[in-house]
């Protein structure tokens, strides 16, 4: 039998022959050496470079209807967003009845503060303004780069809002707008002119699609939600459904949201829950509170309250650029009812409390009209028959006298 040639010893190979111990005794592996362990980085926010990757295209909404309320407009109008003081000393507020859409944000202390985009109506007083936070910058980069007031920041924040998309139109440049109102304490009485702030952005980004879609007619599904409530640490709002007026009053920080320009208070049209992921940010003030981000790119669950009910959407934002959209089960989007919009970015470690949460009662089937009966034509004499109409009465010649017989002649 031949050798195999793998097997065959090379002519060149001197023999070895294997020592006694090396016979008797395994070889141990040599251990590896333990990899030391990396230090931890720092917990640091962040903020979302320059992306020049095309937003996702987005449904256009009708001409003629405004991309961010839903409601008639000429043509559309540069974004003004200012940061508003939310607690029971900012009230009433000025201006934000105007507002296309409103966002509650959470920061120090389970406190809150609003964010109000203007475009459709931009009012001459609004406030009181308040400081910019993180979460603002990636949040407020969909809306492409909108003019941005507000009253102050962090001072190690103050370089990212430098570098984000917006046009700050704060007073630290100059304070062409901003006024104090004598007849309330600081820090609560900073009001600014919205059309001088727009003016100091002449190229501000105007209105355009968000994602957003708008349909008077409320959709099919969801379920029974008059009411909607969430609480942080210090704060709290609520949203309770006016079937007469059809939309969500508000009340913040356990008291009805009033309004300067009107009694009627905060109305809400659509109200949206939008969960998110919220975690410690770099910034710290100076009493040790953390600002909290909430990462409004990505994907998450979000609640839509309209016309007195709630559907379970998801949201979606791929990269800054992108608008955010709502989408259904059935991956339809959903339409919010036109008037203003009210988001509030909760974190998805607390629950927003809706009620009753039952499921509408189908609406009963109207009864189809049904033809009346002819009624047949009842015979002559019937005892139902009406008695016939006496004919006019006719007159008679009088009947002649009998003849009276004579007598003959002479008798």
């Amino acid at each position: 039998m031949s050798t195999p040639a793998s097997a065959s010893p090379s002519p060149s190979a001197a023999p070895t022959t294997p020592s006694p111990s090396a016979a008797t005794q395994p070889t141990k592996p040599r251990p590896k050496p333990k990899p030391k362990p990396k230090p931890s980085p720092k917990r640091q926010v962040t903020v979302p470079p320059p992306d020049d990757r095309p937003a996702v295209p987005l449904p256009a909404n009708p001409i003629g209807i405004s991309p961010l309320n839903g409601l008639p407009i000429g043509t559309y109008k540069p974004v003004l967003v200012m940061k508003l003081d939310n607690t029971r000393n900012a009230q009433p507020h000025a201006g934000l009845i105007d507002a296309d859409a409103v966002y509650i944000e959470e920061v120090e202390y389970g406190i809150t503060r609003l964010a109000a985009v203007f475009s459709s109506r931009v009012p001459a007083r609004i406030g009181p303004i308040r400081s910019a936070r993180i979460t603002d910058i990636d949040l407020f980069a969909q809306y492409g780069r909108p003019a941005f007031g507000y009253s102050g920041a962090q001072r190690k924040m103050l370089p990212y809002l430098k570098a984000a998309s917006i046009y700050d139109v704060s007073p630290y440049g100059t304070g062409v707008g901003y006024s104090r109102d004598g007849r309330r304490r600081s820090p609560y009485n900073l009001y600014f002119d919205g059309r001088k702030g727009l003016a100091r952005a002449p190229k501000a980004t105007k209105a355009r699609d968000m994602g957003f879609v708008f349909d008077a007619t409320r959709p099919e599904g969801g379920r029974n939600a008059r009411t909607a409530t969430m609480s942080w640490g210090y704060a709290s709002a609520g949203f309770t459904y006016d079937k007469k007026d059809e939309e969500y009053r508000i009340s913040l920080n356990g008291q009805p949201a009033r309004a300067e320009e009107w009694s009627g208070g905060q109305r809400a049209a659509t109200v949206v829950v939008q969960y998110v992921k919220q975690t410690k940010s770099q910034f710290w003030d100076k009493g040790g509170g953390n600002t909290p981000h909430a990462r409004t790119i990505g994907k998450g669950t979000a609640m839509v309250l309209r016309d007195g009910r709630v559907w379970k959407t998801t949201w979606r934002r791929p990269n800054a650029k992108s608008g955010t959209t709502f989408t259904l089960g059935d991956g339809s989007l959903m339409p919010f009812k036109p008037g203003q919009l009210w988001v509030v970015l909760l974190d998805k470690k607390r629950t927003a409390t809706i009620a009753p949460l039952t499921k509408p009662k189908a609406p009963k089937p109207k009864p189809k009209p049904t033809a009346k009966p002819t009624p047949a034509p009842e015979p002559i004499g019937s005892p139902s028959a009406a008695p016939p109409t006496p004919s006019a009465p006719t007159t008679q010649a009088p009947l002649s006298p009998s003849p009276v017989p004579t007598s003959p002649a002479g008798g």
